[in-house]
């Protein structure tokens, strides 16, 4: 069962892992940025997302900015410490731990991801894939989500929609353009050693396709 969802907004940024203190953005939606919107829009255990392409509508613009950002985080043995004293303080203080950045993001973003869903053992007795299919399509059109889907950071919100047309003109209807290596995904199936997983993108008419990528870990 497939489905296509359009989805913009006014920025986005989808982080490269190899980009430390500063944040770079990469050229367009990567796959698990798609998987994420979807599943803001309908989760459930009994399936499993999986993309197939994303559409870039938009021309590919990117734009610097600079956010406050806190240089800190809370520790988990600070919270065991505190847990087993029963008493202390935990939360950060903005006003000594705010640090500013500068940032390269992505601005007036416009794609359609193609993607669809397989049934997984947590499916109840009575769920099937036209049931999903019918709920999925139900709150895309009602503009229902969990929660407020983003583009790649939670300070850009995306607003989405179903799409219903048959054609899809792209960006770059007339030429290819290499992406590099992209994030594909994180691997949970470990818990305790979450891997990432990447491929090399290529932008084929405005169409990045993920359907037979090769994917390294």
């Amino acid at each position: 069962m497939s489905v296509r969802v359009e989805v913009w907004g006014d920025y986005a940024c989808y982080s490269r892992p190899e980009m430390k203190a500063e944040r770079v953005s990469y050229d367009c939606m990567t796959p698990s940025a798609a998987r994420g919107i979807l599943e803001a829009v309908y989760w459930h255990p009994g399936l499993t997302w999986r993309i197939d392409r994303i559409y870039v509508l938009s021309p590919i613009q990117f734009t610097n900015i600079r956010r406050n950002e806190v240089k800190s985080k809370i520790s988990a043995r600070n919270v065991q410490a505190v847990m087993n004293r029963g008493a202390g303080m935990l939360y950060i203080a903005t006003s000594d731990d705010i640090q500013q950045r500068a940032s390269m993001v992505l601005k007036d973003v416009h794609y359609i991801i193609e993607a669809h869903f397989e049934m997984t053992d947590q499916a109840n007795a009575s769920d099937n894939p036209g049931k999903f299919q019918d709920i999925i399509k139900r709150r895309l059109k009602r503009g229902q989500c969990y929660h407020t889907p983003y583009l790649g950071c939670r300070e850009f919100p995306a607003r989405f929609r179903l799409y219903e047309g048959e054609e899809i003109l792209t960006a770059y209807p007339d030429s290819d353009r290499e992406l590099g290596y992209m994030l594909y995904d994180l691997d949970y199936r470990d818990p305790e050693n979450i891997q990432p997983m990447f491929f090399r993108a290529t932008l084929e008419k405005g169409v990045l396709d993920v359907r037979d990528c090769e994917v390294v870990r």
